[in-house]
């Protein structure tokens, strides 16, 4: 795993309940601010259930894809911790 990675996944693991973050601000954390596609393919990948991907949405408000059966689950998951998109 390279360091980008592990950084991403450290910063989606501090995303509190109840907030989103969007792939650019997430890469923007990491420090690469062009990197919202790398990061959303990393949040593609995770499996690890510590780390919140469901938390991470794109920049227009839409909720992006969820590795853990799709958008409904996704907007399921969120709509559970008081956020409605």
């Amino acid at each position: 795993m390279n360091n980008f990675t592990i950084r991403v996944q450290e910063i989606v693991k501090k995303i509190p309940r109840g907030e989103v973050r969007s792939y650019k601000e997430v890469a923007t954390e990491a420090g690469n601010p062009l990197a919202a596609r790398a990061v959303a393919n990393i949040m593609a990948k995770n499996y690890i259930p510590d780390i919140p991907c469901h938390r991470v949405i794109r920049s227009d408000g839409t909720l992006g894809g969820y590795n853990r059966g799709g958008e409904k689950a996704k907007k399921h998951l969120l709509a559970g911790e008081g956020i409605v998109i």
